[in-house]
């Protein structure tokens, strides 16, 4: 069952009690012929999914959100949503909990953490038929976060914030709509740049990043005009497109 609104800052919204997943749910849309802005929200789902086909564990209490966008962009500007949806989050969760002040950060390429557990973390996927469409999924652990999990996660409950998907929804959607005004399909992601890396987690720091076949550590560098991974190494900088840092910190 469903319930369709207006109020996420002008953007209509579908919530359903429960999905397989929401970003599957707004990519099916797009194919029907929904062309967004569309914002859809599930109290729970029973297929929800990270990057790398990791499953999002997604109990009731926690926030599951996709944005759904068609032609937000050239094609190949579209991969800068992750850090246009990063700073969107960083902003209504900072908003809503600014006693986390400065512990609250974004780790590349898509996740927030509080200190150095997960929070938070966004997915964002695309379609070319029959137009380019865009679903940029976001689940955020309001209540509570699993424990048998790679990287360590939190909740905002466990950091005494208590806020409802609810009452954190609407300050997203605010947020993402100034951010993507920011963005401008690509023309600001320069400022998009500036501003993630000021609230990157682990610049400067050794970092362990896991690839395809092979992993890597070096001191993190920045974020290049595109941006990917800067990662100094003893034998030079080496730019990283995609990967999964799982090492913050280490030596």
């Amino acid at each position: 069952m469903y319930r369709e609104a207006t109020d996420l800052a002008g953007v209509r919204h579908i919530a359903y009690e429960t999905l397989g997943s929401t970003n599957a749910e707004a990519l099916a849309l797009a194919r029907a012929g929904e062309r967004g802005p569309l914002w859809i929200t599930a109290q729970s789902q029973s297929a929800g999914r990270g990057r790398r086909g990791n499953a999002w564990i997604s109990p009731p209490g926690n926030l599951y959100a996709t944005l759904l966008l068609t032609e937000p962009s050239a094609p190949e500007h579209a991969p800068q949503l992750s850090f246009v949806a990063a700073l969107a989050l960083h902003d209504a969760v900072a908003a809503r909990a600014s006693q986390l002040g400065p512990a609250l950060k974004v780790k590349w390429p898509n996740d927030l953490l509080v200190g150095r557990a997960k929070l938070a973390g966004i997915l964002v996927e695309g379609e070319s038929d029959p137009v380019f469409a865009v679903a940029i999924g976001i689940g955020v652990n309001c209540a509570t976060h699993p424990s048998d999990v790679a990287y360590p996660a939190t909740d905002l409950a466990s950091n005494g914030v208590l806020v409802t998907p609810d009452a954190l929804m609407p300050q997203l959607a605010m947020s993402m709509q100034q951010r993507l005004a920011q963005w401008g399909g690509g023309r600001g992601f320069a400022a998009i740049r500036a501003d993630w890396l000021k609230r990157a987690a682990g610049l400067g720091e050794v970092l362990r990043v896991r690839l395809s076949a092979r992993e890597l550590a070096g001191r993190f560098q920045g974020l290049d005009e595109a941006g990917r991974l800067l990662l100094a190494q003893d034998n030079g900088v080496t730019t990283i497109t995609a990967g999964e840092v799982f090492g913050i910190g280490s030596q």
